[in-house]
């Protein structure tokens, strides 16, 4: 009779998560149709927010599933995007598959380190570690200007069409479509990866390091693991950005980019792909409209919607608005 019962509740649970799959699927399919056909001049825009989207996403892999305190998370994104400028500026491989590959490695490796280093404290030292590596990682792309550019940026990045019909044009119709691919394609594999049993244990430790401990877990290790794919997911966005802006900045390693993706993550919600989705696609269109509205004091409106949620919504927009969704199904049961 247990079994029965459990294979009824593992069969229930699937159904939810692959329903959950399908509604993600659909609402960024559909957001994105929308967003094409409502800012048909500026797809540019549309094509930055899913690179940020794909910094948040990675972000929240550490904070929201580890709960591991970051302010440096900029430095993966901004590693994925020197990597593919890179290869295409000093090696002439200019193929988008081949450099988004080289963003991912390098968002990899740049998180293999960074979760080396900044996992060796905790709380606020932990803190204070990841804003020094965002600081040495700008740094160290400042004083390679044989490589990166400096201050002046990398420039020359010249991609080939996609599988050699898609140009990547001065309206960014290529580079939105190529965006919208890989946020469809990341979305889905984050999904099962914080699902799985790797997934779940991140989340344990996060609760209760110390019982994982004592069932013979190992935290730190754990942690890595998934700093690496957080790494990898910040790689491609910042491969992306490389190959849409065809120029590569310092401001891609930058702790102002870090700071807003912390700010986008808790908008919208921590632990939750859907709120850092949200958050990031909220906060972008916002600062968008506001700052066009009212150039002198739009960080001061900003600054008023922020505060507002902290106050009013602390577990994020999303967060607050499927709590509040849940409750009115309970109280229907």
């Amino acid at each position: 009779m247990a079994l029965v019962m459990n294979s009824e509740n593992e069969r229930v649970q699937h159904q939810r998560s692959f329903s959950g799959d399908l509604v993600g699927i659909t609402a960024i399919m559909a957001i994105g149709a929308i967003g094409y056909f409502a800012f048909p001049d500026n797809l540019a825009l549309l094509t930055r927010m899913i690179t940020i989207a794909l910094l948040v996403l990675s972000l929240d892999l550490v904070t929201g599933y580890c709960g591991v305190a970051t302010l440096g998370h900029a430095a993966l994104f901004g590693s994925g995007a020197y990597a593919a400028g890179i290869l295409s500026v000093h090696y002439g491989i200019n193929d988008p598959l081949l450099m988004m590959l080289a963003g991912v490695a390098a968002g990899a490796v740049a998180g293999l380190l960074s979760g080396a280093i900044i996992l060796r404290a905790h709380g606020l030292p932990q803190l204070v570690l990841s804003i020094a590596l965002i600081h040495l990682f700008h740094e160290f792309a400042n004083k390679a200007s044989s490589w990166t550019g400096g201050s002046d940026g990398l420039s020359g990045i010249a991609p080939d069409p996609i599988f050699g019909l898609f140009e990547f044009d001065l309206y960014s119709q290529t580079a939105f479509f190529f965006g919208m691919a890989l946020l469809l394609i990341v979305f889905v594999l984050l999904r099962w990866l914080v699902r799985s049993p790797f997934g779940m244990l991140c989340r344990g430790i996060r609760q209760d390091p110390l019982r994982i401990r004592a069932m013979g877990g190992s935290p730190k290790a754990a942690f890595i693991r998934m700093y690496v794919i957080s790494g990898a997911v910040a790689g491609v966005g910042g491969a992306l950005n490389a190959i849409s802006t065809q120029v590569v900045g310092l401001d891609s390693l930058s702790f102002t980019q870090s700071a807003e993706a912390l700010v986008m993550l808790v908008l919208g919600g921590t632990g939750s792909l859907f709120g850092a989705l949200s958050g990031t696609v909220i906060f972008i269109l916002f600062e968008d409209y506001v700052s066009a509205a009212n150039p002198f004091h739009w960080l001061t409106m900003v600054g008023a919607l922020l505060i507002a949620v902290v106050l009013f919504a602390p577990k994020g927009l999303f967060g607050t608005a499927a709590a509040f969704v849940s409750r009115r199904k309970e109280a229907r049961a």
